[in-house]
Order: C-alpha cells, then structure tokens, then sequence
C-alpha cells in the first residue's frame, strides 16, 4: 500500500509539473548531425519553476523542420534527401510566441 501511494504522489507531481507551462526550453540534442533514412529524435527539455528539469513532448510543444517530417518527437529524413542541413523550429502550444530554433546538418558519410 505504502508503494502505491508513493507512486501515486509522483505521478501526481509530475502531472502537475507538466500541467504548468516552463519558464524556458531548450534542445538537448544526442548528436550533431542527422542521419538519412532515420528517425532522429530532437530532445527539448523545460526548466519549471524551482529548478525542475523535465523533458517535453508533442503533447506541450509544436515541432516544425524546413525539411523531413515530424512524427511525435522525431524527426524522419529519407535517405535520398539532397539537403545539407534542416532548421528545426519548437513552439511552445501554451505560448506559440515562445519559440526555439536550431540549424542542424545531415550527416553525409555512411556509418
């Protein structure tokens, strides 16, 4: 019983942390270059108030790129693009007046 309401209480906290809209997002990317014929996942993350730190997806953000498709948090590059780079660009769904933008480039030698 003692689990049950602990877990209750965290997944309470962090419904009402996700509930509020973050002071600030930023990309938290794992790499420096997308990959063709992938799907790349574009991490952002928001700073809450007090600090908290917590990772954000399509249900708080828009995503947009100048090329590929977003599917959720991911974005999908085919492999016969013939682009160099793609800017992404997020928005806040709270705040659409809040935005990033990053320019990333495509990886161009096979793995």
């Amino acid at each position: 019983m003692k689990k049950f309401l602990l877990s209750a209480m965290f997944g309470l906290g962090y419904i009402l942390a996700c509930s509020q809209a973050p002071d600030s997002i930023y990309f938290n990317l794992y790499t420096d270059s997308l990959k063709k014929g992938s799907y790349n996942y574009i991490n952002v993350e928001g700073v809450f108030s007090g600090g908290r730190v917590l990772p954000l997806d399509t249900t708080q953000l828009v995503f947009s790129s100048s090329f590929g498709s977003f599917h959720r948090n991911s974005l999908w590059i085919p492999f016969d693009a013939d682009v160099e780079k793609v800017d992404i660009t997020v928005r806040l769904r709270s705040n659409s007046s809040r935005f990033i933008e990053r320019t990333v480039y495509i990886k161009r030698k096979d793995d």
